[in-house]
């Protein structure tokens, strides 16, 4: 069983030599083969490279005789157009035609000058004389007429404006004198209101541009009794309202009117200051009248006349009145 085991084996074995060797042969003649191939392809593509080359030169020298023939072209159309709008312009100008022109002689053109140089420069010389204008004469006279009237028209800008200044002028040195006058009057008037409101202290008023009194303003120094300062932002709420009543009855007393009315000016005030307030109303309600609005008791019992309005629940408003005598409040 062995042996005829190996005999298979042997068999099989000299059978896969056989067949080995016929692939090893047919291996080599298709690596031949494949061989020559390659040396083909690479022979066409060098081939191919070139023709490539040629090619792209072959275009490139196309492309430098198309634009050339294009240009020769557009010579030549330019050529001719030029001829065209000679032939034109002898026709137009000159009236004359070409073959008249061609056989005419030859002007005579100054030493060293060209014919051609010789056109530019007549050229320039009717281009720099303009047009001929037979309504020229006309034009002018309209333009004369038409300065003289603007010339007219602008003096009298002149003088009105000259006027206009003179009367600026008056005005504005008027309203300097006014305001000068008036300054003087309430700065006088603070500096006193505020001495009476702030026993012992010192308010004054300045200009912030003396030297100008169209646009200067107005700066308030108030230093009351026992304080180094005179800013109105560095005092109190009570002592800026009497500063700003002071100023207010300073304007009433230099400039008068009939009646004065006042918002809770006092409301920020203590008792003394209220005091002082009230001082100020008994003086001005001798010549004029005064309508205050308050919530403080002693400014209503100080008051002539008391007047209220008062909702009732459910109902609409309604005004109160009521009369004062001798400081006392009666219905």
């Amino acid at each position: 069983m062995i042996e005829r085991q190996i005999d298979v084996i042997d068999r099989l074995t000299e059978l896969v030599d056989q067949h080995r060797g016929v692939v090893e042969t047919h291996h080599g003649e298709l690596a031949e083969k494949r061989r020559k191939q390659s040396d083909e392809v690479r022979g066409l593509t060098s081939e191919l490279d070139i023709l490539r080359r040629d090619r792209a030169e072959n275009e490139q020298s196309l492309d430098v005789t198309r634009e050339r023939a294009r240009k020769a072209e557009l010579d030549s159309t330019e050529a001719k157009l030029r001829l065209e709008t000679a032939i034109e312009t002898l026709r137009r100008d000159l009236d004359i035609e070409p073959a008249v022109a061609e056989a005419a002689e030859m002007p005579d053109v100054p030493e060293g000058a060209t014919p051609t140089g010789r056109v530019r420069e007549l050229d320039r010389e009717l281009r720099l004389l303009g047009p001929i204008n037979p309504l020229a004469l006309e034009e002018f006279n309209e333009l004369q007429t038409r300065h003289t009237f603007l010339e007219e028209q602008l003096e009298d800008v002149r003088t009105t404006r000259r006027d206009l200044a003179r009367v600026i002028a008056a005005v504005d040195a008027e309203i300097e004198n006014v305001f000068a006058t008036a300054f003087e009057d309430v700065a006088t008037n603070f500096t006193e209101l505020f001495a009476l409101l702030f026993p012992g202290g010192k308010g004054n008023l300045k200009l912030t541009q003396p030297d100008d009194m169209l646009n200067t303003g107005i700066e308030v120094e108030a230093k009351p009794s026992g304080k180094n300062v005179k800013k109105l932002s560095l005092l109190s709420g009570g002592e800026r309202s009497l500063t700003a009543l002071a100023y207010l009855f300073a304007v009433f007393r230099s400039r008068p009117s009939p009646f004065y009315v006042m918002d809770e000016v006092e409301a920020a005030l203590d008792d003394v200051n209220l005091h002082r307030f009230l001082g100020l109303l008994q003086e001005f309600r001798k010549d004029a009248q005064l309508i205050v609005v308050s919530h403080q008791k002693r400014t209503m019992e100080a008051g002539d006349v008391l007047l209220g309005v008062s909702m009732q629940p459910g109902g609409s408003s309604k005004v109160v009145s009521e009369k004062s005598e001798a400081g006392q409040l009666v219905q």
